[in-house]
């Protein structure tokens, strides 16, 4: 049984102008201690699929279809109550602005120990102890635990928030552009962090990007979304090596390499679609350089061209980079 699992995910917003079809039939799979990156332009769904399975949507959103499998129970079935418990114990989220996720009144140590204590009943002192350990796991000295947000670096408060993102030894941490807004070296420090963490702790972890090089990072396996549909799962060589869709393609062939001979990065046609009023059949096909007039008036459905290889297209490509 995948540690999760989700079955014809649909979600969308209630606007004025009408429903915007945020996620639209997503199903996805998880294994224990699996890393899985989810890749695609802004807006394409990435972030909204991460918010309704753990159920953190605003009040315009509406799940319309579908199962949330997580550790064989229906996370959409729960009561508010019962999915507080799977929040944080279960599952937690490092979200994209630390600077938002951090009381900047109160310490940074006392946030964590609230959390701690909020689904764990541990004394303070306990709880000061496994915020120290957290801490050190994740590069920080024990003594900022006193310290206010204010007085943190940027790559500090990322740390500190998932030190706390892992205070509650979750299955799954879902990180949604951690490393948003930092410098590259600093980047690169946390990225290798959240991985040496994951590792020796056996968590599984989706990470959420727009950025594929730190997606390739990060992941063992690659789920690339447009338009709120998922069109192409792979490990993250054959997403690199031999892409399928022609999305897929498009966003390898716009992403520098500083291997071989320099190129000239290929640009994307057109914009992706509005969601108010997706286009009929393949949602790419308006941008697509291979759509026939069956792309535009069905849907292609997930279909396997290898093993552990599913595309979502009438026309796979089997070309890629090498």
């Amino acid at each position: 049984m995948p540690l999760l699992d989700l079955q014809g995910l649909t979600m969308q917003y209630r606007t004025k102008m009408g429903p915007v079809h945020a996620v639209d039939d997503v199903s996805l799979a998880m294994e224990a201690g699996e890393a899985l990156g989810l890749v695609g332009e802004s807006g394409c769904g990435k972030t909204s699929v991460a918010m309704t399975l753990l159920r953190l949507l605003p009040d315009n959103a509406e799940i319309v279809g579908g199962q949330v499998w997580f550790q064989g129970v229906d996370l959409l079935s729960l009561s508010e109550q019962e999915m507080r418990r799977v929040r944080w114990g279960g599952i937690s989220m490092v979200f994209q602005a630390a600077m938002n996720s951090l009381n900047p009144v109160y310490r940074v140590g006392d946030q964590i120990v609230e959390a701690i204590q909020e689904h764990q009943h541990l004394s303070d002192r306990q709880a000061r102890a496994r915020v120290a350990e957290l801490f050190h796991l994740v590069g920080l000295d024990p003594k900022l635990m006193e310290r206010y947000p204010h007085e943190y670096s940027g790559g500090m408060k990322q740390r500190a928030v998932i030190a706390m993102a892992l205070a509650c030894s979750p299955k799954l941490i879902i990180a949604d552009e951690p490393t948003t807004a930092l410098d590259v070296i600093v980047q690169d420090r946390i990225l290798r962090r959240i991985n040496e963490v994951r590792t020796q702790l056996n968590m599984s972890m989706m990470y959420i990007s727009h950025d594929i090089a730190v997606i390739a990072e990060v992941s063992q396996r690659i789920g690339v979304m447009y338009a709120g549909k998922l069109v192409e799962v792979a490990d993250t060589v054959t997403v690199f090596k031999r892409p399928a869709h022609p999305y897929t393609i498009a966003l390898m062939s716009a992403f520098p390499s500083i291997q071989g001979e320099k190129r000239p990065l290929a640009q994307l046609p057109g914009e992706p679609p509005n969601l108010l009023a997706p286009p009929p059949g393949c949602r790419f096909h308006p941008r697509c350089p291979h759509a026939s007039e069956v792309c535009t008036r069905e849907e292609p459905r997930m279909e396997k061209v290898d093993p552990g290889h599913g595309v979502a297209c009438w026309h796979p490509q089997g070309r890629g980079r090498d």
